[in-house]
Formats: structure tokens, sequence, C-alpha cells
């Protein structure tokens, strides 16, 4: 070895694959005299591959990142494109429905379920539109629809609404029943009171349409007791007391109305005939007077005043009139339906004084004839059943002349009616 050694020393790879691919330079400090150098020994660097790996796997990260925005950004592009074609969709369809186009209205709400098919609106709208458009064919479609919002949400009042209008349109009282009721109890999204009473109105006029007045009743209880303050609730609760025929019912409706509103027309013209219907005359005659006077153009108030009016004047049996006043009463009624035999007997062609053949007005007027005698006995005051009896031929001949022979008019309707209400009649 030389004393003097170079500072730098060559080393040559021996390596094919190397990254470097040539020759490397080391440096070295300058040896000592007694320092051995090894100039055969192999270092290698490490690998491209394996230095740059990290740097490759950030890029492919990097790279997916973007194609994942990417692919979402597309998506929702795609999705929100979806999204305003069904709210257009949507839109026409309630147009249309709401048009009576049902035909038109279903196509247009199909599409705008199949660009958002978990959208329980589209769904709900779709089956109203099913079962609207009167086709018995659609009500199975548009009750599956519902079935399956009712399946998720069962308290959701809308839902069940719908589903009690199909049941109506089928005429099953039981199930419109039961999802009206659910419907009342259930979950409203806005106006929850006045969604309830309408609910409940619907129900009621469907029992009504189907003869059911006993169940309706119940519910028009039930309606009346929540009814807020307001002349226009209560002069609907007193149109379907009506519808029932519970007319003691409705005139107290009516009264409400007029308590709240004391010259309302509509209430005293209401109040009237509900107190006509149900036999209570002199309310009748005292509401149906001031009707007359709020609204002279209310003819039928007017007309159904002049029977009142002669109702009580021609009642024998009404209270507080004196003896005398209740005798003459009942000799003009004998006389008045003995007038109306003849008359109705005239009409049909008939004798009713012949022996044969036998009618049911010449038995009335047998009758009637064995009676007369009667009137003279009327001033006793020992013959207290006496009153009772003549009247008793006066009403049987004004009920079987009324069905033989048709409505009457006049006197002879005012003792139709104290007959058939004679009980209220008397007050």
């Amino acid at each position: 070895m030389t004393q003097a050694f170079r500072a730098r020393a060559k080393v040559v790879s021996k390596s094919a694959g190397c990254s470097s691919g040539g020759t490397s330079f080391y440096w070295l400090h300058a040896p000592n005299q007694n320092d051995i150098v090894i100039r055969d020994m192999k270092w290698t660097l490490p690998k491209l591959v394996s230095r740059s790996a990290p740097i490759i796997l950030l890029v492919l990260t990097l790279a997916a990142a973007v194609s994942f925005a990417a692919v979402g950004h597309l998506v929702a592009r795609f999705n929100a494109n979806q999204q305003a074609r069904g709210r257009r969709l949507y839109a026409e369809g309630l147009a249309d429905a709401n048009a009576g186009r049902y035909d038109q209205a279903i196509a247009e709400l199909r599409a705008a379920l199949t660009c958002e098919p978990t959208n329980s609106q589209y769904q709900l709208s779709l089956a109203r539109a099913l079962r609207d458009s009167n086709d018995p064919r659609r009500l199975d479609e548009a009750e599956s629809y519902l079935l399956a919002l009712w399946q998720r949400a069962p308290q959701d009042a809308a839902v069940n609404l719908a589903l009690a209008r199909v049941a109506a349109h089928r005429g099953s009282i039981e199930d419109a029943t039961r999802y009206y009721h659910n419907a009342m109890y259930g979950v409203w999204n806005s106006d929850a009171d006045a969604n309830r009473k309408k609910a409940r109105i619907e129900l009621i006029e469907f029992l009504l349409k189907k003869g059911a007045a006993d169940k309706a009743e119940s519910e028009l209880l039930a309606l009346a007791t929540a009814l807020p303050s307001d002349p226009a609730s209560h002069l609907q609760a007193a149109q379907l007391f009506e519808q029932a025929q519970d007319y003691t019912s409705e005139g107290a409706q009516y009264r409400e109305v007029l308590h709240l509103d004391p010259t309302n027309p509509e209430a005293l013209a209401g109040a009237g005939q509900a107190a006509y219907r149900s036999g209570n005359y002199v309310s009748a005659h005292h509401y149906l007077e001031e009707a007359a006077k709020a609204n002279p153009q209310d003819a039928n108030s007017r007309q159904l005043f002049a029977t009142t009016d002669l109702i009580l004047r021609a009642n024998p049996f009404r209270s507080h009139i004196s003896d005398a006043e209740r005798n003459r009463r009942i000799a003009a009624a004998f006389a008045q339906a003995e007038k109306r035999l003849t008359e109705c007997a005239q009409q049909k062609g008939i004798d009713p004084n012949a022996a044969t053949p036998a009618t049911p007005l010449s038995a009335l007027q047998s009758r009637w004839m064995v009676t007369k005698p009667d009137l003279a006995r009327l001033r006793s005051p020992g013959e207290t059943d006496l009153p009772d009896s003549i009247m008793d031929v006066v009403f049987q001949i004004e009920q079987q002349t009324a069905s033989i022979c048709g409505p009457p008019q006049v006197l002879d309707l005012a003792l139709l009616l104290i007959s058939q209400k004679r009980e209220a009649a008397s007050q």
C-alpha cells in the first residue's frame, strides 16, 4: 500500500436491476497508515419502487377521491333533475285532479312517483286520484297504496281519512266508521280541530245517506258538544239534525245561533220550522212570525206561520181556553170534517150515504151521523169524555180522507196536524 491515499474511492455496483443504473461514488476519509481499505465491498441503494410507494398510494387515493366526488356530483345532479321533474309532474297531476281530469292526473302522478318512488305525498295523491275517478276497478289499487302508507304511519290522520273515503265509496259502514274515527283522533300536520270536525261531519253525512240514522245521531251529539261559538257551525249542525229527523236538537242549534245573532233570518226560519215539525206550534208561531218580518221574501215562513196561526185558533185542546171556546172549536171542527168527507166522496165519485157498496168513506159518514147528536150535550159539565170522542171522529175523517184524496188544505190541514201531534199541540 502507498503512504498517500486519495479521498475518493470508486465502488462498482454489480447489481443489474439497481435503481441507480450505474457506478456510485462514496467519499471516504483519508486512511491512516494502519487503516485497511476494502475496495470490493458491495453497497446497494433501495429500489426505486420501494422508495416511491407512499407517493403512488397518495396519488391513487387522490384520484379515487376525485373520481368519487365526480360520480357523487353526477348522481346528485341526476337526483336533483329527477326530483325537479317529479315536482313538475306532481303539480300537473294535482291540477288535473282538481279539474276532474282523473285519467290524465293518474298518468302524471304515476310518472311523478317513478321519479321519487318513496315519496309518501305522491303515493297519497295518486291513491286519492284513483279513488275519486269513480272507477270501481281502481279502488283496490288506491287501497293498496293507502294501506302501505298506513302500515308505516297508522296514526297519520290524512291517510286514515283517505282510507275512510275508500270505504265510503264501497258503502262499508263498519270500515268507514273505523277509519273516520282514526282520522278524528289521529295526527294532523295543521288545523287539527277544523280537520277533525270535517271528518266527523263527513261520517255523519255518510251514515245519513246509508240510512243509519241512529249511528248518525250519536255522532251528531258528539259534534254538538264540541262546536265553536260561531253561527255558521251551529247552522250546519242544525241542518244535519234536520236530516236525522231530530227536530228537538235541530231547534236547540237554531236557538244557539239566535243567542249569538238574535236577528239571523235563517236561524229564525229554521227554529220556526223545527218547532213546527215537532208539533210545538206556539214556538213555531213566534219564530215564523219573526222570520217573516226579518225576511219579507221568505214565502215558506209566511205560509207556515199562517198554518200555525190557524192551528192555534182551531185546536180545542189548547190549554188556557174557556169551556165555551173549546165547545165552539169542537163544533167548527166537526162541521169541517163533514165538509171534507163530502168533497172527498165527490172527488172519487162515491155516494157516502149509500149503504152499498160499503166503502171507507161511507163508513166514516155513518160514524159522523151517529156522533152528531152528541154535540148538543157538550154543554153538560158531566160529559168529560165527550170532547175527546167527538174529536176522535174528526181526526179519523181527516186522516183517512188525506190518504184517499190527497193532502188537505187550510183548516183541514190544521186539523190533520193537530191529530198527528195532539199531545204537543195541547201545550
